[in-house]
Protein backbone atom coordinates (compact mmCIF):
# COMPACT_ATOMS: atom_id res chain seq x y z
CA UNK A 1 0.00 0.00 0.00
CA UNK A 2 1.39 3.63 -1.24
CA UNK A 3 1.25 5.42 1.97
CA UNK A 4 2.14 8.74 2.53
CA UNK A 5 5.64 10.52 3.58
CA UNK A 6 5.07 11.83 6.64
CA UNK A 7 7.43 13.15 9.29
CA UNK A 8 6.56 14.75 13.01
CA UNK A 9 7.82 17.82 12.86
CA UNK A 10 5.53 18.41 9.70
CA UNK A 11 2.49 17.21 11.86
CA UNK A 12 3.63 19.70 14.61
CA UNK A 13 3.75 22.27 12.32
CA UNK A 14 0.80 21.65 10.61
CA UNK A 15 -1.25 21.33 14.37
CA UNK A 16 0.74 24.79 15.37
CA UNK A 17 -0.73 26.29 11.95
CA UNK A 18 -4.19 25.82 12.59
CA UNK A 19 -4.10 26.74 16.34
CA UNK A 20 -2.92 30.28 14.32
CA UNK A 21 -5.75 30.04 11.82
CA UNK A 22 -8.09 28.62 14.75
CA UNK A 23 -7.30 32.12 17.15
CA UNK A 24 -7.65 34.37 13.58
CA UNK A 25 -11.01 36.71 14.31
CA UNK A 26 -12.47 38.75 12.13
CA UNK A 27 -15.72 40.69 14.34
CA UNK A 28 -15.48 44.08 12.76
CA UNK A 29 -17.39 45.03 9.38
CA UNK A 30 -15.34 45.76 6.72
CA UNK A 31 -16.20 44.49 3.19
CA UNK A 32 -13.54 41.38 3.47
CA UNK A 33 -14.85 40.08 6.96
CA UNK A 34 -17.61 37.71 5.75
CA UNK A 35 -15.16 36.31 2.93
CA UNK A 36 -11.95 35.90 5.69
CA UNK A 37 -14.63 34.37 8.39
CA UNK A 38 -15.70 31.87 5.34
CA UNK A 39 -12.10 31.33 4.63
CA UNK A 40 -11.08 30.47 8.04
CA UNK A 41 -13.69 28.01 8.42
CA UNK A 42 -13.65 26.53 5.22
CA UNK A 43 -9.90 25.92 6.33
CA UNK A 44 -10.38 24.92 9.61
CA UNK A 45 -12.75 22.37 8.48
CA UNK A 46 -9.81 20.75 5.68
CA UNK A 47 -7.69 20.96 8.49
CA UNK A 48 -9.54 18.89 11.14
CA UNK A 49 -12.04 17.04 8.92
CA UNK A 50 -9.26 15.85 6.95
CA UNK A 51 -5.38 16.92 5.90
CA UNK A 52 -4.50 16.17 9.85
CA UNK A 53 -6.11 12.69 10.08
CA UNK A 54 -5.23 11.73 6.23
CA UNK A 55 -1.36 12.63 7.10
CA UNK A 56 -1.76 11.05 10.83
CA UNK A 57 -3.55 7.69 9.86
CA UNK A 58 -2.33 7.38 5.64
CA UNK A 59 -3.77 3.61 5.99
CA UNK A 60 -7.61 4.77 7.01
CA UNK A 61 -10.34 4.17 4.06
CA UNK A 62 -10.73 6.13 1.53
CA UNK A 63 -13.55 8.51 2.10
CA UNK A 64 -15.54 9.24 -0.95
CA UNK A 65 -17.92 12.42 -0.81
CA UNK A 66 -20.95 12.55 -2.65
CA UNK A 67 -21.78 16.22 -3.19
CA UNK A 68 -24.04 18.11 -5.91
CA UNK A 69 -26.78 20.67 -5.66
CA UNK A 70 -30.72 19.67 -4.59
CA UNK A 71 -32.41 17.03 -7.02
CA UNK A 72 -29.47 16.09 -8.37
CA UNK A 73 -29.88 11.89 -7.59
CA UNK A 74 -26.96 11.85 -4.92
CA UNK A 75 -28.85 9.63 -2.79
CA UNK A 76 -30.39 7.35 -5.35
CA UNK A 77 -26.49 7.38 -7.31
CA UNK A 78 -25.26 6.07 -3.38
CA UNK A 79 -27.69 3.60 -3.06
CA UNK A 80 -27.23 2.08 -6.40
CA UNK A 81 -23.52 1.89 -5.71
CA UNK A 82 -24.16 -0.39 -2.44
CA UNK A 83 -26.87 -1.84 -3.81
CA UNK A 84 -29.21 -1.33 -1.13
CA UNK A 85 -31.00 1.84 0.12
CA UNK A 86 -28.87 3.10 2.56
CA UNK A 87 -29.87 6.65 2.32
CA UNK A 88 -33.36 8.31 1.83
CA UNK A 89 -33.87 9.55 -1.41
CA UNK A 90 -37.56 11.33 -2.51
CA UNK A 91 -39.03 13.43 -4.51
CA UNK A 92 -39.44 16.40 -1.83
CA UNK A 93 -36.30 18.69 -1.28
CA UNK A 94 -34.59 18.96 0.75
CA UNK A 95 -34.17 15.01 1.73
CA UNK A 96 -31.34 14.39 2.98
CA UNK A 97 -30.90 15.49 6.34
CA UNK A 98 -28.37 13.87 8.30
CA UNK A 99 -25.64 12.77 6.19
CA UNK A 100 -25.04 8.90 5.79
CA UNK A 101 -21.44 7.52 5.68
CA UNK A 102 -21.13 3.49 4.39
CA UNK A 103 -18.38 1.59 4.44
CA UNK A 104 -17.47 -2.19 4.91
CA UNK A 105 -18.03 -4.13 7.70
CA UNK A 106 -14.38 -4.32 8.86
CA UNK A 107 -13.89 -0.38 8.30
CA UNK A 108 -16.61 0.21 10.72
CA UNK A 109 -14.11 1.66 13.52
CA UNK A 110 -12.20 3.79 10.91
CA UNK A 111 -15.76 6.16 11.34
CA UNK A 112 -17.09 5.12 14.73
CA UNK A 113 -15.02 7.12 16.59
CA UNK A 114 -14.13 10.87 16.15
CA UNK A 115 -11.14 10.72 13.77
CA UNK A 116 -12.99 12.83 10.75
CA UNK A 117 -15.79 15.05 11.56
CA UNK A 118 -15.08 15.00 15.21
CA UNK A 119 -18.03 17.85 15.42
CA UNK A 120 -20.44 15.43 14.14
CA UNK A 121 -22.29 12.69 17.14
CA UNK A 122 -22.24 8.94 15.19
CA UNK A 123 -25.85 7.19 15.24
CA UNK A 124 -26.04 3.90 13.06
CA UNK A 125 -29.00 0.92 12.73
CA UNK A 126 -27.28 -2.19 13.42
CA UNK A 127 -27.93 -4.62 10.19
CA UNK A 128 -29.59 -7.33 11.94
CA UNK A 129 -29.86 -8.25 16.15
CA UNK A 130 -27.18 -10.96 15.93
CA UNK A 131 -24.96 -7.66 15.70
CA UNK A 132 -26.10 -6.60 19.64
CA UNK A 133 -26.89 -2.89 20.11
CA UNK A 134 -29.71 -1.33 19.87
CA UNK A 135 -31.20 1.37 17.01
CA UNK A 136 -29.55 4.95 17.85
CA UNK A 137 -30.91 7.88 16.42
CA UNK A 138 -29.72 12.41 16.85
CA UNK A 139 -31.44 13.84 19.74
CA UNK A 140 -33.47 17.10 18.62
CA UNK A 141 -30.90 19.93 17.14
CA UNK A 142 -27.96 17.08 17.11
CA UNK A 143 -25.73 17.37 14.31
CA UNK A 144 -25.25 14.02 13.43
CA UNK A 145 -23.28 11.09 10.96
CA UNK A 146 -25.51 8.18 10.11
CA UNK A 147 -22.76 5.90 9.76
CA UNK A 148 -23.92 2.26 8.02
CA UNK A 149 -21.95 -0.72 6.73
CA UNK A 150 -22.35 -3.00 3.77
CA UNK A 151 -20.52 -5.92 2.92
CA UNK A 152 -21.40 -4.96 -1.02
CA UNK A 153 -18.67 -1.85 -0.64
CA UNK A 154 -14.66 -3.06 -1.11
CA UNK A 155 -12.88 -2.68 1.96
CA UNK A 156 -11.01 0.50 2.32
CA UNK A 157 -13.69 2.40 0.62
CA UNK A 158 -16.28 4.80 2.04
CA UNK A 159 -18.90 6.85 0.99
CA UNK A 160 -20.52 9.94 2.36
CA UNK A 161 -24.06 10.92 0.85
CA UNK A 162 -23.42 14.81 1.90
CA UNK A 163 -26.95 17.48 2.28
CA UNK A 164 -27.88 19.67 -0.60
CA UNK A 165 -24.79 22.46 -1.36
CA UNK A 166 -27.94 24.50 -2.16
CA UNK A 167 -30.52 23.65 0.45
CA UNK A 168 -32.80 26.01 1.37
CA UNK A 169 -32.27 24.94 5.00
CA UNK A 170 -29.43 26.66 5.99
CA UNK A 171 -27.56 24.35 8.17
CA UNK A 172 -27.55 21.88 5.32
CA UNK A 173 -26.03 23.99 3.23
CA UNK A 174 -22.79 24.68 6.02
CA UNK A 175 -22.92 20.59 6.58
CA UNK A 176 -22.31 20.02 2.69
CA UNK A 177 -19.40 22.57 2.82
CA UNK A 178 -18.08 20.78 6.03
CA UNK A 179 -18.07 17.10 4.43
CA UNK A 180 -16.87 18.02 1.58
CA UNK A 181 -14.21 19.45 3.04
CA UNK A 182 -13.30 15.89 4.71
CA UNK A 183 -13.02 14.43 1.18
CA UNK A 184 -10.21 12.01 -0.54
CA UNK A 185 -12.22 12.29 -3.52
CA UNK A 186 -14.72 14.53 -4.37
CA UNK A 187 -17.76 13.27 -6.38
CA UNK A 188 -19.85 16.31 -8.05
CA UNK A 189 -22.77 15.02 -9.22
CA UNK A 190 -25.27 17.59 -11.60
CA UNK A 191 -27.95 16.67 -14.30
CA UNK A 192 -28.54 17.20 -17.93
CA UNK A 193 -31.08 20.16 -16.85
CA UNK A 194 -28.87 21.43 -14.88
CA UNK A 195 -24.74 20.90 -15.58
CA UNK A 196 -24.59 24.50 -16.64
CA UNK A 197 -26.02 26.40 -13.01
CA UNK A 198 -23.75 28.21 -10.79
CA UNK A 199 -23.68 25.85 -7.75
CA UNK A 200 -21.92 22.64 -9.64
CA UNK A 201 -19.45 24.80 -10.98
CA UNK A 202 -18.54 26.76 -7.76
CA UNK A 203 -17.83 22.92 -6.42
CA UNK A 204 -15.95 22.22 -9.27
CA UNK A 205 -13.53 25.53 -9.33
CA UNK A 206 -13.19 24.97 -5.86
CA UNK A 207 -11.77 21.36 -6.14
CA UNK A 208 -9.29 22.60 -8.99
CA UNK A 209 -8.07 25.43 -6.53
CA UNK A 210 -7.31 22.86 -4.03
CA UNK A 211 -6.54 20.84 -7.17
CA UNK A 212 -8.48 18.08 -5.12
CA UNK A 213 -8.76 14.27 -6.91
CA UNK A 214 -12.35 14.89 -8.34
CA UNK A 215 -14.99 13.28 -10.22
CA UNK A 216 -18.31 14.50 -11.93
CA UNK A 217 -21.63 12.25 -13.03
CA UNK A 218 -23.81 13.53 -15.39
CA UNK A 219 -26.83 12.37 -14.20
CA UNK A 220 -30.55 11.53 -15.24
CA UNK A 221 -29.71 12.34 -19.16
CA UNK A 222 -31.89 11.43 -21.45
CA UNK A 223 -30.86 8.73 -24.01
CA UNK A 224 -32.37 11.01 -26.69
CA UNK A 225 -29.17 13.74 -26.17
CA UNK A 226 -26.40 11.69 -24.47
CA UNK A 227 -24.14 12.25 -26.70
CA UNK A 228 -24.88 15.99 -27.40
CA UNK A 229 -25.26 16.87 -23.91
CA UNK A 230 -21.89 14.83 -22.86
CA UNK A 231 -20.20 17.05 -25.24
CA UNK A 232 -21.29 20.37 -24.12
CA UNK A 233 -20.62 18.96 -20.67
CA UNK A 234 -16.96 18.01 -21.63
CA UNK A 235 -16.23 21.14 -23.86
CA UNK A 236 -17.28 23.33 -20.28
CA UNK A 237 -14.86 21.29 -18.32
CA UNK A 238 -12.48 22.00 -20.52
CA UNK A 239 -12.78 25.59 -20.57
CA UNK A 240 -12.67 25.90 -16.98
CA UNK A 241 -9.63 23.84 -17.42
CA UNK A 242 -11.24 20.59 -15.99
CA UNK A 243 -11.09 18.19 -19.26
CA UNK A 244 -9.01 15.66 -17.22
CA UNK A 245 -11.40 15.02 -14.78
CA UNK A 246 -12.84 11.69 -14.90
CA UNK A 247 -16.70 12.08 -16.10
CA UNK A 248 -19.27 9.53 -16.24
CA UNK A 249 -22.62 9.51 -17.26
CA UNK A 250 -26.01 7.59 -15.88
CA UNK A 251 -29.03 7.98 -18.25
CA UNK A 252 -32.56 9.08 -17.43
CA UNK A 253 -34.35 5.81 -15.43
CA UNK A 254 -37.44 5.04 -13.95
CA UNK A 255 -35.79 4.61 -11.11
CA UNK A 256 -34.14 7.72 -11.34
CA UNK A 257 -37.17 9.86 -9.62
CA UNK A 258 -36.31 8.36 -6.30
CA UNK A 259 -38.73 6.94 -4.21
CA UNK A 260 -36.18 4.12 -3.03
CA UNK A 261 -35.45 2.80 -5.99
CA UNK A 262 -31.85 1.67 -7.42
CA UNK A 263 -30.71 2.27 -10.49
CA UNK A 264 -29.50 -1.28 -12.76
CA UNK A 265 -25.85 -2.15 -11.99
CA UNK A 266 -24.83 -1.62 -15.06
CA UNK A 267 -26.21 2.14 -14.96
CA UNK A 268 -23.36 2.79 -12.17
CA UNK A 269 -20.45 0.00 -13.13
CA UNK A 270 -18.10 2.75 -14.43
CA UNK A 271 -18.19 5.12 -11.67
CA UNK A 272 -17.94 1.47 -9.20
CA UNK A 273 -15.13 0.33 -11.28
CA UNK A 274 -13.52 3.55 -10.83
CA UNK A 275 -13.85 3.85 -7.16
CA UNK A 276 -13.28 0.30 -6.70
CA UNK A 277 -10.27 0.52 -8.42
CA UNK A 278 -8.57 3.59 -6.00
CA UNK A 279 -8.88 1.69 -3.20
CA UNK A 280 -7.43 -1.78 -4.97
CA UNK A 281 -4.54 -0.63 -6.66
CA UNK A 282 -1.73 0.73 -4.15
CA UNK A 283 -0.34 3.05 -7.32
CA UNK A 284 -4.00 4.86 -7.49
CA UNK A 285 -5.17 4.76 -4.06
CA UNK A 286 -1.67 6.70 -3.26
CA UNK A 287 -2.37 8.82 -6.56
CA UNK A 288 -5.38 9.94 -4.98
CA UNK A 289 -4.19 10.60 -1.53
CA UNK A 290 -1.37 12.51 -1.96
CA UNK A 291 -2.85 14.67 -4.74
CA UNK A 292 -5.56 15.63 -2.52
CA UNK A 293 -3.83 16.27 0.72
CA UNK A 294 -0.86 18.09 -1.41
CA UNK A 295 -3.18 20.22 -3.14
CA UNK A 296 -4.63 21.05 -0.11
CA UNK A 297 -1.09 21.86 1.36
CA UNK A 298 0.16 23.99 -1.83
CA UNK A 299 -2.76 26.17 -1.47
CA UNK A 300 -1.86 27.44 1.72
CA UNK A 301 0.75 29.27 0.12
CA UNK A 302 -2.18 31.69 -1.19
CA UNK A 303 -4.99 31.40 1.62
CA UNK A 304 -2.70 31.59 4.31
CA UNK A 305 -1.37 35.45 3.00
CA UNK A 306 -5.22 36.19 2.50
CA UNK A 307 -5.87 35.30 5.75
CA UNK A 308 -3.39 36.99 7.40
CA UNK A 309 -4.23 40.29 5.19
CA UNK A 310 -7.29 40.00 6.28
CA UNK A 311 -6.65 40.32 10.05
CA UNK A 312 -4.01 43.07 9.56
CA UNK A 313 -6.93 44.83 7.68
CA UNK A 314 -8.38 44.41 11.22
CA UNK A 315 -5.96 45.94 13.19
CA UNK A 316 -5.69 48.91 10.95
CA UNK A 317 -9.32 49.36 11.03
CA UNK A 318 -8.73 48.98 15.09
CA UNK A 319 -6.42 51.39 14.88
CA UNK A 320 -8.19 54.08 13.02
CA UNK A 321 -11.32 53.43 15.34
CA UNK A 322 -8.97 53.98 18.17
CA UNK A 323 -6.91 56.59 17.23
CA UNK A 324 -10.24 58.94 16.64
CA UNK A 325 -10.93 58.15 20.09
CA UNK A 326 -7.74 59.41 21.63
CA UNK A 327 -7.63 62.06 19.35
CA UNK A 328 -10.94 63.61 20.50
CA UNK A 329 -10.22 63.00 24.38
CA UNK A 330 -7.09 64.44 23.96
CA UNK A 331 -8.24 67.37 22.24
CA UNK A 332 -11.09 68.03 24.86
CA UNK A 333 -8.35 67.80 27.58
CA UNK A 334 -6.24 70.00 26.34
CA UNK A 335 -9.20 72.21 26.16
CA UNK A 336 -10.35 71.51 29.33
CA UNK A 337 -7.15 72.40 31.09
CA UNK A 338 -7.02 75.85 29.20
CA UNK A 339 -10.53 76.71 30.08
CA UNK A 340 -9.14 75.51 34.18
CA UNK A 341 -6.42 78.18 33.84
CA UNK A 342 -8.70 80.90 32.49
CA UNK A 343 -10.46 80.17 35.37
CA UNK A 344 -13.59 79.35 33.19
CA UNK A 345 -15.45 77.16 36.12
CA UNK A 346 -16.09 80.51 37.67
CA UNK A 347 -18.95 81.56 35.35
CA UNK A 348 -23.07 81.45 36.21
CA UNK A 349 -23.82 80.51 39.55
CA UNK A 350 -20.60 79.86 40.58
CA UNK A 351 -19.48 83.63 40.12
CA UNK A 352 -22.98 84.61 41.44
CA UNK A 353 -21.83 83.04 44.51
CA UNK A 354 -18.54 84.02 44.80
CA UNK A 355 -19.82 87.77 44.19
CA UNK A 356 -22.82 87.32 47.15
CA UNK A 357 -19.28 85.43 49.31
CA UNK A 358 -19.60 85.89 52.17
CA UNK A 359 -22.28 88.50 52.77
CA UNK A 360 -25.20 86.26 50.61
CA UNK A 361 -23.61 83.55 50.27
CA UNK A 362 -22.15 80.43 52.65
CA UNK A 363 -18.88 78.63 52.31
CA UNK A 364 -20.81 75.36 51.77
CA UNK A 365 -22.78 77.45 48.88
CA UNK A 366 -20.30 78.13 47.07
CA UNK A 367 -18.07 75.71 47.19
CA UNK A 368 -20.69 73.16 46.51
CA UNK A 369 -21.76 75.68 43.04
CA UNK A 370 -17.70 76.15 42.18
CA UNK A 371 -17.67 71.88 42.01
CA UNK A 372 -21.15 71.75 40.71
CA UNK A 373 -19.82 74.13 37.60
CA UNK A 374 -16.64 71.74 37.17
CA UNK A 375 -18.71 68.89 36.93
CA UNK A 376 -20.48 70.88 33.97
CA UNK A 377 -16.98 71.61 32.24
CA UNK A 378 -15.89 67.88 32.20
CA UNK A 379 -19.32 66.71 31.15
CA UNK A 380 -19.58 68.86 28.21
CA UNK A 381 -15.70 68.34 27.40
CA UNK A 382 -16.75 64.59 26.95
CA UNK A 383 -20.27 65.16 25.21
CA UNK A 384 -17.84 67.19 22.81
CA UNK A 385 -15.48 64.42 22.72
CA UNK A 386 -18.23 61.60 22.19
CA UNK A 387 -19.80 63.70 19.51
CA UNK A 388 -16.56 63.93 17.49
CA UNK A 389 -16.18 60.22 17.72
CA UNK A 390 -19.67 59.75 16.71
CA UNK A 391 -19.29 61.79 14.02
CA UNK A 392 -15.96 59.85 12.57
CA UNK A 393 -17.34 56.44 13.33
CA UNK A 394 -20.68 57.24 11.67
CA UNK A 395 -18.14 57.76 8.33
CA UNK A 396 -16.46 54.49 8.56
CA UNK A 397 -17.82 51.31 7.61
CA UNK A 398 -15.73 49.28 10.14
CA UNK A 399 -17.46 50.75 13.22
CA UNK A 400 -20.36 48.93 12.69
CA UNK A 401 -23.09 48.69 15.82
CA UNK A 402 -20.41 50.51 17.64
CA UNK A 403 -21.56 53.38 16.08
CA UNK A 404 -25.00 52.87 16.32
CA UNK A 405 -24.45 53.21 20.18
CA UNK A 406 -26.69 55.56 22.84
CA UNK A 407 -26.10 58.83 23.94
CA UNK A 408 -24.85 57.98 27.41
CA UNK A 409 -24.91 61.30 28.24
CA UNK A 410 -27.13 61.15 32.10
CA UNK A 411 -24.65 58.46 32.47
CA UNK A 412 -21.32 60.27 32.22
CA UNK A 413 -22.86 63.50 34.06
CA UNK A 414 -23.40 60.83 37.26
CA UNK A 415 -19.82 59.69 36.71
CA UNK A 416 -18.15 62.75 36.42
CA UNK A 417 -20.34 64.18 39.79
CA UNK A 418 -18.75 61.61 41.71
CA UNK A 419 -15.42 61.59 40.57
CA UNK A 420 -15.49 65.68 41.05
CA UNK A 421 -17.42 64.86 44.83
CA UNK A 422 -14.43 62.62 45.41
CA UNK A 423 -12.07 65.28 44.59
CA UNK A 424 -13.59 67.48 47.07
CA UNK A 425 -13.28 65.07 50.01
CA UNK A 426 -9.93 64.67 49.48
CA UNK A 427 -9.58 68.62 49.25
CA UNK A 428 -11.04 69.28 52.41
CA UNK A 429 -8.68 66.23 53.96
CA UNK A 430 -6.02 68.04 52.82
CA UNK A 431 -7.46 71.31 54.37
CA UNK A 432 -7.83 69.67 57.45
CA UNK A 433 -4.38 68.42 57.54
CA UNK A 434 -2.98 71.56 57.02
CA UNK A 435 -5.39 73.67 59.91
CA UNK A 436 -4.24 70.84 62.12
CA UNK A 437 -0.81 71.60 61.72
CA UNK A 438 -1.32 75.10 62.30
CA UNK A 439 -3.08 74.24 65.27
CA UNK A 440 -0.02 72.60 66.86
CA UNK A 441 1.90 74.72 68.82
CA UNK A 442 4.84 72.73 68.71
CA UNK A 443 5.01 73.24 64.82
CA UNK A 444 5.78 77.25 65.28
CA UNK A 445 3.17 78.16 63.29
CA UNK A 446 0.56 80.79 63.71
CA UNK A 447 -1.92 78.75 65.93
CA UNK A 448 -3.95 82.25 66.82
CA UNK A 449 -4.77 82.60 62.73
CA UNK A 450 -5.49 78.52 62.77
CA UNK A 451 -7.65 78.65 65.51
CA UNK A 452 -10.07 81.05 64.38
CA UNK A 453 -10.11 79.47 60.85
CA UNK A 454 -12.75 77.01 59.58
CA UNK A 455 -11.91 74.08 57.11
CA UNK A 456 -15.32 74.66 55.11
CA UNK A 457 -14.51 78.48 54.39
CA UNK A 458 -10.54 77.57 54.03
CA UNK A 459 -11.72 74.62 51.51
CA UNK A 460 -14.24 77.13 49.28
CA UNK A 461 -11.09 79.85 48.89
CA UNK A 462 -8.81 77.72 47.76
CA UNK A 463 -11.36 75.87 45.41
CA UNK A 464 -12.15 79.35 44.32
CA UNK A 465 -8.68 80.17 43.72
CA UNK A 466 -7.81 76.87 42.14
CA UNK A 467 -10.62 77.30 39.55
CA UNK A 468 -11.51 80.86 39.50
CA UNK A 469 -8.22 82.66 37.36
CA UNK A 470 -7.31 86.11 37.39
CA UNK A 471 -11.59 86.68 38.84
CA UNK A 472 -10.42 84.69 41.83
CA UNK A 473 -7.44 86.45 42.81
CA UNK A 474 -8.90 87.73 45.84
CA UNK A 475 -9.74 84.31 46.88
CA UNK A 476 -6.06 83.46 47.61
CA UNK A 477 -5.22 86.59 49.22
CA UNK A 478 -8.22 85.63 51.82
CA UNK A 479 -7.17 82.00 52.10
CA UNK A 480 -3.66 83.76 52.85
CA UNK A 481 -5.18 85.85 55.29
CA UNK A 482 -6.66 82.95 56.89
CA UNK A 483 -3.61 80.48 57.30
CA UNK A 484 -0.69 82.37 56.56
CA UNK A 485 1.16 82.67 53.10
CA UNK A 486 3.00 79.43 53.83
CA UNK A 487 0.12 77.37 53.99
CA UNK A 488 -1.72 79.21 51.13
CA UNK A 489 1.43 78.02 48.92
CA UNK A 490 0.92 74.59 49.94
CA UNK A 491 -2.59 73.94 50.17
CA UNK A 492 -2.84 75.53 46.41
CA UNK A 493 0.24 73.63 44.96
CA UNK A 494 -1.36 70.85 46.68
CA UNK A 495 -4.81 71.07 45.42
CA UNK A 496 -3.58 71.69 41.80
CA UNK A 497 -2.21 68.68 41.51
CA UNK A 498 -4.80 67.03 43.14
CA UNK A 499 -6.99 68.91 40.49
CA UNK A 500 -5.35 68.01 37.47
CA UNK A 501 -4.48 64.37 38.85
CA UNK A 502 -8.99 63.81 39.27
CA UNK A 503 -9.64 65.73 35.71
CA UNK A 504 -7.56 63.58 34.07
CA UNK A 505 -8.37 60.33 35.60
CA UNK A 506 -12.35 61.39 34.84
CA UNK A 507 -11.65 61.90 31.03
CA UNK A 508 -9.25 58.72 30.99
CA UNK A 509 -12.28 56.79 32.50
CA UNK A 510 -14.92 58.22 29.99
CA UNK A 511 -12.29 57.38 27.26
CA UNK A 512 -12.10 53.93 28.74
CA UNK A 513 -15.59 53.57 28.69
CA UNK A 514 -16.15 54.60 25.00
CA UNK A 515 -13.35 52.31 23.87
CA UNK A 516 -14.42 49.27 26.08
CA UNK A 517 -16.49 47.89 22.69
CA UNK A 518 -13.70 47.97 20.54
CA UNK A 519 -11.13 46.27 22.92
CA UNK A 520 -14.21 43.57 23.77
CA UNK A 521 -13.20 43.22 19.93
CA UNK A 522 -9.53 41.24 20.83
CA UNK A 523 -7.90 42.82 17.82
CA UNK A 524 -4.32 42.34 18.03
CA UNK A 525 -1.69 42.55 15.81
CA UNK A 526 0.21 39.07 16.41
CA UNK A 527 -2.33 36.76 14.78
CA UNK A 528 -0.78 38.31 11.41
CA UNK A 529 2.82 37.79 11.97
CA UNK A 530 1.33 34.91 13.67
CA UNK A 531 -0.41 32.93 10.64
CA UNK A 532 3.09 33.93 8.32
CA UNK A 533 5.10 32.67 10.88
CA UNK A 534 3.25 29.04 10.89
CA UNK A 535 3.44 29.13 7.10
CA UNK A 536 6.92 29.75 7.14
CA UNK A 537 7.41 26.99 9.51
CA UNK A 538 5.36 24.87 7.29
CA UNK A 539 6.80 25.29 4.25
CA UNK A 540 10.27 24.77 5.78
CA UNK A 541 9.49 20.98 7.17
CA UNK A 542 7.85 20.09 3.81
Amino acid sequence: MVTLDVRPQLLDALSALRDRVAAARFPLPLAGAPRARANREELLAQLDDYLVPRLKQPEAPLLVVIGGSTGAGKSTLVNSLVGRQVSEAGVLRPTTRTPVLVCHPDDHHWFADLRVLPELTRVWVPQSSEKGGRDAIAKPGERALRVETAATLPRGLALLDAPDIDSLVAENRVLAAELICAADVWVMVTTAARYADAVPWHLLRTAKEYDATLVTVLDRVPHQVVAEVSRQYGALLAKAGLGEVPRFTVPELPESTGGGGLLPATAVAPLRAWLTHRVQDEQARGFALSRTATGLLDSLNSRMPELASAVAAQHAASVRLTTVVDEAYESEQARVRGRLQAGAVLAGGALARWRAYPLDCTAGELLDAVVESLATVLVCAVSAADRRIDEAWQRDAAAGELAARESDGEGAEHRIGLSVRRWRRVLEEYVEDELRGLDNPSSGSRSGKAGAADAEPVAALLATALLGGRRARSAGESLAERIGAQGALKLRDRGGKLLASYVEKALKAERDRRLAPLDTLDVHPEPQAELIAALSVLQKER
